[in-house]
């Protein structure tokens, strides 16, 4: 492969290198929130920032861990995970925000995905269609611990992603909306619990590089329920979200150094 940096040492994308990365890494999406989480961390300073990549690194429980946004949807995490696996990370966890599907599933709840429809086009480019995209078991439990630890309301199961907001919110509006309506309804009948645009992606990739991978979300608001003529609240604040994910990462940190 062609070296983009020209010798630089930092991969391509990210301006990230081997010596700046922690082998824990939180994944938003939204480059603002990086500094909000690394807040959770000691010591962290920011490292590099580069397009919608914005890079932390600090401490947790004395292990190095860093912070890496990924910008929106399956590509620019697909790049993201891969340019800070190649830097040495193994353990990967998306924080972020989803819409609810299900009438349970309330604005302020968190999601933790057990799976994710790949209704995307990333994940397709790494892996036949037919190989599920999950997450990492090890990961997968942390979450839900810090979860109920921390006395969270939160839910456990698929998640849906796509390549398209707006073919989410107005499918009816799309020259392919017959395909977008039918397939949203066999989503809700199979109990998909929320919507969102990175998990498949970052699931698969994951899985290609053999590192581990998890997602959490914060439920912004449930479009079934605003349809349906129910009490639909909103909620904005990712800081109900993000302790669930730096909590996973110390109990992650700690079974490690237990082997």
């Amino acid at each position: 492969m062609i070296d983009y940096t020209e010798g630089s040492g930092r991969q391509y994308h990210t301006g990230i290198s081997p010596e700046t990365i922690g082998k824990y890494v939180i994944m938003p999406g939204d480059p603002k929130r990086c500094k909000q989480i690394a807040a959770h961390f000691d010591n962290a300073v920011q490292i590099a920032d580069v397009r919608e990549f914005v890079t932390y690194t600090g401490t947790l429980d004395g292990e190095k861990v860093s912070v890496t946004s990924t910008g929106i949807g399956g590509p620019s995490a697909a790049i993201a995970i891969t340019e800070l696996a190649k830097c040495g990370a193994h353990t990967f966890i998306r924080v972020g925000t989803c819409g609810g599907m299900q009438e349970n599933v309330l604005g302020g709840d968190i999601v933790i995905a057990s799976g994710a429809v790949r209704m995307e086009g990333t994940s397709r480019e790494y892996a036949p269609i037919e190989y599920p995209a999950v997450p990492d078991t090890t990961v997968l439990t942390a979450l839900i611990k810090a979860a109920q630890d921390a006395g969270r309301s939160f839910h456990v199961g698929v998640v849906q992603c796509k390549d398209s907001f707006y073919g989410q919110h107005e499918p009816e509006l799309m020259p392919v909306g017959y395909e977008l309506q039918n397939k949203w309804e066999a989503w809700l009948r199979l109990g998909c619990l929320a919507s969102e645009m990175e998990s498949a992606a970052l699931f698969i990739v994951g899985a290609y590089l053999h590192v581990r991978v998890g997602s959490c979300f914060l439920v912004v608001a449930n479009q079934e329920r605003a349809k349906k003529g129910l009490p639909n609240p909103q909620v904005h604040d990712t800081e109900r979200t993000i302790p669930t994910a730096v909590d996973a990462i110390r109990i992650l940190i700690a079974q490690d150094r237990r082997g």
